[in-house]
């Protein structure tokens, strides 16, 4: 079998990789499709090598169907769709205790912590394989994982119908968040500084603005009438916008932070305190969350065509990388089931 590991900053080697028969309550998977998302470059990068053991195969955006199962797993059968919830908790921290498994302090990222799905043959824990209908073409499936992101992250916001919503950045999550919000009733704006996601996102009827090209604050305050947006999702990650999640919401508006902030960033907490702010991080998701992505995507409100910029083989997962790092494209998915040996 075939499979792309990680083997230092900016090293990715695509070769033979080691298969076992799957162990007792394992499912072996034939990966179809990986998606690649900014966890990914932060991987690929260096950033995250204090918790990861090289070679690693990484990838955790998946779909495809069952090869083998192993002993002891029951309602599952060779060829069923599935995707992966790739976290592992260890059910005794308190987090886990207080019904916060998602966030355990010990939790396990399958594909980062442990190997991942950019392989043509994966096993898994059957507690984290999730069925897909068998509409939902395998394709389009490997967007489950991020839209799941996105359906946790509207869920955590607490938004109404006929809130006004500003996401800051237009990448995969902020259309993808863009999409679940207006879904649950939600009047959206994005901003965004690339012209081409800036194009994408105008083109799936949202309202947007370049943030580097306007007072976002003063376009914020007419949009909304003076009033302030009712919730702020910072999903770009950059410093900028961090700083400027506070100046957005309304009187008791929520901030919800998204994206990986790799480093300290400034925030207005005078302005927290004024306007009696709600501040608040959202990270993974649940497994609900994953059961109304997928309904999401199987009634076309995750618009995963346009999302798509590309589907490469596995031996191309490094340039499909740098292009993904150049921002010149939105999302790629590794085609696995497609690569020579597959």
């Amino acid at each position: 079998m075939v499979g792309t590991t990680y083997e230092g900053p900016g090293r990715l080697r695509t070769a033979p990789v080691d298969l076992a028969p799957p162990g007792p309550g394992e499912l072996q998977i034939a990966v179809a499709y990986c998606g690649l998302c900014g966890t990914d470059l932060h991987l690929v990068h260096g950033d995250l090598d204090a918790r990861v053991r090289t070679p690693l195969v990484f990838g955790h955006e998946a779909s495809g169907t069952v090869a083998a199962v192993g002993a002891g797993v029951t309602g599952w059968a060779v060829g069923d769709p599935l995707t992966v919830m790739p976290l592992l908790w260890d059910g005794t921290c308190a987090a886990c205790l207080a019904g916060h498994q998602h966030i355990c302090r010990n939790l396990v990222f399958v594909g980062i912590d442990s190997p991942g799905a950019l392989q043509q043959r994966w096993n898994v824990p059957a507690s984290i394989a999730v069925p897909l209908p068998a509409d939902l073409d395998l394709r389009t499936a490997a967007l489950v994982e991020p839209a799941a992101v996105a359906v946790h992250d509207v869920r955590r916001s607490e938004l109404q119908v006929g809130d006004r919503v500003v996401v800051l950045g237009g990448g995969p999550i902020g259309v993808l968040i863009a999409c679940v919000a207006r879904e649950a009733g939600a009047r959206v704006l994005v901003a965004e500084i690339d012209a081409s996601r800036r194009g994408r996102v105008s083109a799936l009827g949202f309202e947007v603005l370049d943030p580097a090209g306007a007072d976002l604050t003063a376009e914020v305050e007419r949009w909304t009438g003076g009033v302030g947006a009712d919730v702020v999702f910072e999903v770009s990650g950059a410093a900028a916008a961090a700083r400027a999640t506070t100046a957005l919401a309304r009187v008791r508006g929520t901030i919800v932070v998204v994206a990986i902030h790799t480093a300290a960033r400034e925030i207005d907490l005078q302005r927290v305190f004024w306007r009696e702010l709600r501040l608040l991080g959202a990270r993974v998701y649940q497994r609900s969350d994953f059961e109304r992505a997928i309904e999401l995507l199987r009634r076309g409100v995750v618009p995963a065509a346009a999302l798509i910029s590309g589907v490469v083989p596995l031996e191309e997962t490094a340039a499909a990388v740098e292009d993904l790092s150049a921002g010149r494209a939105m999302k790629i998915l590794v085609h696995v089931a497609g690569t020579a040996g597959a």
